[in-house]
């Protein structure tokens, strides 16, 4: 791992994330497909000053699409859901 920036792609906005987020406790990112959530915690404690107290991580998977007679699938990416410690907090 070259830089820990390199872990964090992006925070997910989506209707379901930001239910999660709601209390201020969870936070949702987009991470590297091959990143394992010791290099997850680690990233994030070191890019936001913050304490992690645990990562879930889940691939998601690529869903079918059509547009006309065209088909294609979007990307698939993982994703991870960390918990902060108490008094922690993260404003994106």
């Amino acid at each position: 791992m070259k830089d820990y920036r390199d872990v964090i792609l992006a925070p997910i906005a989506t209707e379901k994330t930001t239910n999660i987020m709601a209390d201020g406790d969870r936070i949702v990112f987009k991470v590297k497909k091959d990143a394992n959530k010791t290099q997850i915690k680690q990233a994030v404690e070191k890019i936001y000053n913050v304490k992690v107290t645990k990562v879930n991580t889940l691939n998601v998977r690529p869903k079918k699409k059509r547009v006309g007679r065209y088909t294609g699938a979007t990307s698939a990416y993982k994703k991870a859901i960390i918990t902060l410690a108490e008094g922690s907090k993260i404003e994106l």
